[in-house]
């Protein structure tokens, strides 16, 4: 008898065992576990060991106490969010806006890697991978610098060229409304030839049979893209789609506070759930609140994916990331 086969008894049908234990698994495949324990280590150290300082969430830190020994609040802390009534439009403005990064970057990471794809000189080819791929080397700190010098009022490079050619002057800065289109703008900027590499590696893996056998039929360029390219490359966009969909409650704060800073004035379209944390930290000092509205924003995420991977799996289970 074979592992997994039926058989048949008299008190009914049983499956033989396909379990392998434990003990073998380890004899086998012994050098694979150990070159796994660094990233385990990192794993447990950076993601698991810091979630015990949720506990701040019902608590009154103090500096005395420490994380394990301040006054227990409670709700309390969720109850200031509440009162503040910022929470809702933070929230609003994240999700928003990560839709837009999403959606947009699949449609500009995949369709780059198509048309580098496509290119047949190898040199221009391997030239425009590069220069795609080199903002997202750019640190936001510099890009916000990039970015005041373009706008700035006084001195802006988009100013001075508005005003030689008879124009008007444009506070970008105070001027909330459109900033949601520079800040996609900026985060397409950054993350299209880093996001391009994914799509480029699974088009390099699929099969050359099916493009030939598409060539003997007379398929032209546009329709292998269309027929055998872009399905092939669905499984990887879903991927990554619902990985980025788990942290759709998560903002850049790089991009976010390195470009607009602290403006008050710009907060009701740029302000984001981690910049909100960010300021209720540095000038309330209140790490109590700061912590509920983490938990909050991290329970969001966790919903949401698991939401997600579960539509997933009724619709294609070959999609789903578990």
């Amino acid at each position: 008898m074979k592992k997994g086969e039926v058989v048949h008894t008299a008190y009914g049908d049983k499956v033989i065992s396909s379990r392998i234990p434990v003990r073998k698994v380890f004899r086998k495949h012994w050098l694979l576990l150990v070159m796994l324990i660094p990233a385990v280590v990192y794993v447990i150290i950076f993601c698991y060991v810091p979630m015990s300082g949720l506990v701040l969430a019902f608590e009154k830190y103090q500096y005395r106490g420490g994380i394990y020994h301040s006054p227990w609040v409670g709700l309390q802390n969720f109850k200031a969010i509440m009162i503040d009534g910022k929470l809702p439009g933070v929230t609003r403005n994240t999700i928003l806006y990560n839709i837009a990064f999403i959606f947009l970057g699949v449609v500009f990471e995949m369709g780059s890697a198509i048309l580098i794809n496509e290119l047949r000189n190898k040199y221009f080819k391997k030239t425009a991978q590069s220069f795609m791929f080199l903002p997202y080397f750019i640190s936001w700190v510099v890009a916000g610098a990039i970015m005041y010098n373009i706008f700035n009022y006084e001195r802006g490079i988009w100013n001075s060229i508005a005003v030689a050619l008879g124009g008007s002057r444009v506070d970008v800065y105070n001027t909330p409304t459109v900033w949601p289109f520079i800040l996609v703008f900026l985060k397409l900027w950054k993350q299209t030839g880093y996001g391009s590499v994914v799509y480029l590696a699974a088009i390099a893996g699929m099969d050359q049979e099916m493009f030939e056998a598409a060539d003997i039929d007379g398929a032209n360029a546009w329709q292998k893209i269309r027929y055998i390219t872009i399905p092939s490359l669905v499984p990887t966009m879903m991927v990554l789609v619902l990985m980025a969909i788990g942290n759709i409650f998560r903002g850049d704060f790089g991009l976010f506070y390195q470009t607009v800073k602290s403006s008050a004035l710009l907060q009701p379209t740029t302000d984001i759930i981690d910049t909100y944390v960010f300021r209720l930290l540095i000038n309330n000092a209140n790490v109590g609140v700061s912590a509920a509205v983490g938990l909050y924003q991290s329970v969001l995420c966790f919903i949401t994916i698991t939401i997600c991977n579960k539509l997933v799996k009724v619709a294609n289970p070959d999609y789903a990331l578990y």
